[in-house]
């Protein structure tokens, strides 16, 4: 009995020796459950937490970082939809919110030509509109009078002395244009030659016409040669200045005509993108264009708010519906179908854009599958599951 056991043993044990062992092959992908994502199995079956079919994912593509798998289920429920990246022509208008601001192309300012101490001021209120020859301000000026003193002496001198010896004609002539040099008017040198009448304060007049844009001086103020007394706008024209991202420059038709719309006004105000700023702002990458309008009877006014409507060049582009793209503080991020109910997100960097349409400028191809509805609930069900935004973590120094 005992030599049939060991019989039975020793044959036993050369069958296990001969029989092949099972080859476990590694794949690339792996097995999840949509609702409870940190179950992870190598071959399919159901979840062992709520029974559902776990479905495949591959490993390449990034693990379960910023990854949505559904059941067949939830997409029906989600109404979640799909399209293809592909091109189209866009030749869409862009709307800027914008401001209009003073046209300093005309603005004059009106500054002092000698020291002196304003006596009295005529206009004291920003807004206040000046004409033409208005009388600004009064100025007592030692120096002034001492010019003034000097050219009714030399006048004096002419009608008495002998011209043969002195040029007295030459001296009256210089001491009347220093006279005209500090700021005095024609009219102001006739009259203090007619009335031989040095008065100690002199009056200094507008040279043109415009609003007081701004106010720098005032009763009592010492001044000295250069400083600023005021500054007039001249608003029979205006700038429309508004905010262009730089990525957006290359699309905007620069010589093509350009629509203000200002609310509360019934027409548009048609224009020409007339500077775009060569400066830009390194933070938020955007550039400043200007329009210059008519501002006809001056019912404009400076600080108002306006939308320009620009033109832009057409071009056969990669877009998608804007209602697949979701703005995030981030970025722009897109859902891509990776697999069978399987959607990965991804960053885009988009262009142009009229509400129905968005241009894709990198980040996708053409061909690729992309989520154009249910976006925003792939979004919320990421968040949900793994407490954190589905692009924490990425890259996107190259966006």
């Amino acid at each position: 009995m005992k030599y049939i056991v060991l019989v039975g043993w020793v044959l036993f044990s050369i069958s296990c020796k001969n029989t092949p062992k099972q080859v476990v092959q590694k794949t690339d992908t792996f097995y999840t459950c949509s609702m409870h994502p940190q179950i992870i199995q190598d071959i399919p079956g159901k979840c062992p937490i709520c029974g559902m079919e776990i479905v495949a994912v591959k490993k390449s593509e990034g693990q379960l970082k910023g990854i949505v798998a559904l059941s067949d289920q939830q997409v029906q429920l989600g109404n979640i939809l799909t399209d293809t990246v592909g091109k189209s022509d866009i030749s869409l208008q862009t709307i800027l919110n914008a401001t209009l601001t003073i046209d300093e192309t005309k603005t004059v300012t009106i500054n002092a030509r000698i020291s002196g101490r304003i006596e009295k001021l005529y206009f004291k209120t920003m807004g206040d509109y000046l004409h033409k020859g208005d009388r600004i301000y009064d100025l007592y000026s030692e120096s002034l009078n001492n010019a003034k003193q000097e050219y009714l002496f030399a006048l004096e001198k002419q009608k008495t002395l002998d011209n043969s010896i002195i040029d007295f004609k030459q001296l009256v002539e210089s001491s009347r244009n220093k006279l005209l040099l500090w700021g005095m008017n024609e009219s102001q040198v006739v009259e203090l030659a007619k009335s031989k009448n040095n008065t100690p304060v002199t009056s200094f007049y507008s040279p043109a016409d415009g609003y007081i844009s701004s106010l720098e001086s005032h009763e009592g103020d010492y001044l000295s040669e250069g400083t600023t007394i005021c500054r007039l706008a001249d608003l029979s024209s205006l700038w429309v200045e508004a905010q262009v991202y730089t990525s957006r420059l290359s699309h905007i038709d620069r010589k093509g005509k350009v629509n203000v719309r200002i609310p509360g006004f019934s027409n548009d105000i048609r224009g020409r993108i007339e500077f775009v700023s060569p400066d830009i702002n390194p933070a938020e990458r955007i550039n400043l264009i200007r329009i210059s309008i008519v501002n006809a009877g001056g019912q404009f006014k400076p600080g108002m708010q306006a939308y320009v409507e620009l033109n832009n060049r057409s071009s056969n582009v990669l877009s998608l519906p804007a209602e697949a793209v979701i703005h995030t503080e981030t970025g722009n991020i897109v859902w891509l179908q990776i697999g069978h109910n399987t959607f990965k997100s991804i960053m885009v960097q988009t262009g142009l854009e009229d509400g129905d349409m968005v241009e894709i400028n990198a980040g996708l191809k053409q061909g690729d599958i992309v989520v154009t509805g249910g976006a925003y609930l792939l979004n919320s069900e990421y968040t949900f599951k793994h407490g954190t935004d589905p692009m924490a973590g990425h890259d996107m120094s190259h966006m």
